[in-house]
This record gives structure tokens, C-alpha cells and sequence, in this order.
């Protein structure tokens, strides 16, 4: 079984605008809705492949119902703790000439609030992944993701950190099965610029020394490298495509990875499928599919070093 964990999920407001006017009234072109969140992303996209997990985390108030409603309504397996202060985030993704975004708050979440998570993964075992992305509240410690990587780990599972910063170098000193930085969060972390493969490479090593067995790191449209726990360094060019919208690309790609280590059991496929189902999700309005991944298998080059 695969979890994930999302302490912070939102409903995504997504609206293209022609331009962006401070002083007028904006009117939208085009608008939908989402459940989003890194985790939830990638239990969405793994339920795509055709692969079981439960997905949870934290809500709060009527936008936290309705995110459970709406993964409900794509028929994934949910097991929330609901929290009595505030409510779930709002975030707004602005499209125009450029992409950006407004990203809520979240709810307040307290100790009590963080065993019930515990509970909700206490039947991790050998075998299983639990999957942590992305950012906690203020009033959750640096060190969750340590904690519960070390909870996972000494359970026989496998654990992915998707984070950056403090999360992540906390993390570390855990032990992680995979982390899934990109170039720009790998050359802050490592406090250099990289400027070719083997920089990349150089610098996911330095992370491995830290702790992570694996190191795969999304390189958008150049494709991704996989320095991983077996001495060898995969490296993947990436299909070609339109990108209609790139939220949700790092997760896709951490699922698809999942999803063809479970199917295939070797990292080569694993590189390619999560190459593939990132690039399926960056070119399409929803997150991957199934037949989107399938169609861009062929295109896809691993070359191991």
C-alpha cells in the first residue's frame, strides 16, 4: 500500500485571464476547480495507473469537506483528520502571459491533531511507501517529516520526501527511500549553480551523503537524472508536447516513478514512467492518465552512466 500525506491541502482555484489589470475589474476567460495539494497530486495520478493508496492529511471547515468530496468523486481512497481551527487553503492560480499564484494559509494544527496522523498510518509495514510532500503550517515542527520518515522506516517501509528547505534537511538525518528535488530547488540546497549533467550529478550525491538512497531530480522539458541507491546514474530526455499547465508536473512524476518501480521492479522504468506521467500532466489541463502515459513511453531515452 502506498500512503501520502498532505498537511496543508487546498482547493485550486485555476482562471486564465487575458492580461492582469490592478486597477480594473479582471474577468475570467476560463476557470476550473481542483483538489490540490503534493500529495494529494500523487495519489490522484497514482489511482490513474491503476495503483491502491490512501491518501491523508489534514482539513478543516467547508473547503476541507469538499476537498474530501471531490477525491471522493475521482474515487480515491481517503482518510482525513478534521481539525476545529480555521479551515482548508484557497489557492488561486492565475494563468495569463505568465503563470502565478496566491496560496492560502491552512488550518492551525496541534499535537493532538499530528497523533491522529500517526493512527491513520499505523498499519504501515514492510513493503508499503508513504509518500510526504510538499509544505506544513507554522504551527507544525521542522522535524515531522524526520519523524515520520523514521515512523515509516523502522516499519519496513519505503518513504519519499517531496520538500525543500528545513523539511527536507531534517529529513535527511532519516534515511529516505527517494527525494524529488529540480534543478532550482537542487542549486539552492547545495548552494551552487549547475550548469551541465554532471553538476547535477555532483550535487545529488552531496544529498545522498546526507542520507537519501535515492536522488531523482525533474529537469522540466530537458527530462530528469536518477542518481540512485545502486551505484548507477539514469539519465532521461523528455517527450515533446504543449504545456498547457505545469502544476502538479513534480508530483505526476513522482507517482509515475512509483508506479513503475511497483509494475517493473527496476528504476529504468521506473525513470521513464515518471518522465512520462509528469510530461502527461504538464501537457493536459487535468493531471496524467493512463492512456496520456502509455502514449509517451515510446518517446522517452534512459541512458545509464
Amino acid at each position: 500500500m502506498i500512503y501520502t500525506i498532505t498537511f496543508n491541502p487546498s482547493i485550486d482555484y485555476v482562471v486564465t485571464v487575458s492580461e492582469i489589470s490592478y486597477d480594473d475589474v479582471n474577468r475570467a476567460k476560463e476557470e476550473y476547480i481542483l483538489p490540490g495539494g503534493k500529495g494529494l497530486n500523487v495519489s490522484r495520478v497514482l489511482y490513474n495507473l491503476g495503483i491502491d493508496n490512501i491518501a491523508t492529511g489534514i482539513i478543516a471547515g467547508f473547503t476541507g469537506k469538499e476537498i474530501v468530496r471531490m477525491l471522493n468523486v475521482y474515487g480515491l481512497n481517503c482518510d482525513f483528520v478534521e481539525v476545529n481551527t480555521g479551515m482548508s487553503r484557497i489557492n488561486v492560480k492565475i494563468k495569463s502571459d505568465n503563470e502565478g499564484e496566491i496560496n492560502g494559509l491552512g488550518p492551525v494544527v496541534d499535537s493532538d491533531d499530528v497523533n491522529a496522523l500517526y493512527k491513520v498510518i499505523r498499519n504501515i509495514s514492510q513493503g508499503d511507501y508513504l509518500v510526504l510532500g510538499g509544505n506544513v503550517q507554522q504551527s507544525v515542527p521542522v522535524s515531522i517529516y524526520k519523524e515520520l520518515t523514521e515512523y515509516a522506516t523502522t516499519r519496513g517501509a519505503r518513504c519519499v520526501v517531496d520538500a525543500t528547505g528545513e523539511l527536507l534537511s531534517e529529513a535527511l538525518y532519516a534515511k529516505p527511500f527517494l527525494i524529488k528535488p529540480n534543478k532550482i530547488e537542487l542549486e539552492k540546497f547545495v548552494g551552487m549553480q549547475m550548469n551541465c549533467i554532471d553538476d547535477i550529478i555532483q550535487s545529488a550525491r552531496i544529498l545522498q551523503k546526507k542520507g537519501a538512497a535515492n536522488v531523482l531530480v525533474s529537469l522540466a522539458d530537458a527530462g530528469g537524472v536518477l542518481v540512485a541507491d545502486n551505484g548507477c546514474v539514469y539519465i532521461s530526455d523528455a517527450p515533446k508536447g504543449t504545456v498547457v499547465n505545469s502544476v502538479g508536473a513534480g508530483d505526476s512524476m513522482i507517482a509515475g516513478f512509483l508506479a513503475g518501480l511497483i509494475k517493473k521492479g527496476n528504476y529504468e522504468d521506473a525513470l521513464r514512467m515518471g518522465i512520462c506521467a509528469g510530461s502527461a500532466s504538464t501537457f493536459s489541463k487535468e493531471l496524467a492518465t493512463q492512456e496520456e502515459v502509455d502514449r509517451l513511453m515510446t518517446q522517452v531515452t534512459i541512458n545509464l552512466m
